[in-house]
């Protein structure tokens, strides 16, 4: 029998504002820089730092350590409501013309422009 991995859907995507509401950054907030849906994670600016060995290349000639965002999981992060500012819920809304709109919980603020 062949085994079907599930894709999970994230509530954040790249681009968006999130606030880091659990872990070592709690209370962080910043740019989701990439997501990995497959994994379940989110790479955030200015969140989970950690420092890189890297040998000498034609990038770096020098090599040495490098400070870099290493992925978190979603569920530690929440969209931050574009109206107030705090982290709120996501829902989903159809718009009058069929396009399907993410909304913060809190406001009822339309996310995806």
């Amino acid at each position: 029998m062949k085994s079907s991995k599930k894709v999970n859907k994230l509530h954040v995507k790249k681009g968006d504002t999130v606030i880091v509401i659990t872990g070592k950054d709690k209370g962080k907030k910043g740019r989701v820089l990439a997501a990995f849906p497959k994994e379940g994670r989110v790479i955030v600016e200015g969140v989970n730092l950690v420092k890189k060995h890297t040998r000498p290349s034609q990038a770096n000639p020098e090599g040495g350590i490098i400070t870099q965002e290493a992925p978190i999981h979603s569920s530690n992060v929440m969209l931050v409501d574009p109206k107030t500012g705090e982290a709120t819920r996501v829902g989903h809304k159809i718009l009058e013309n069929g396009k399907k709109v993410r909304v913060a919980k809190k406001s009822g603020e339309i996310i995806d422009k």
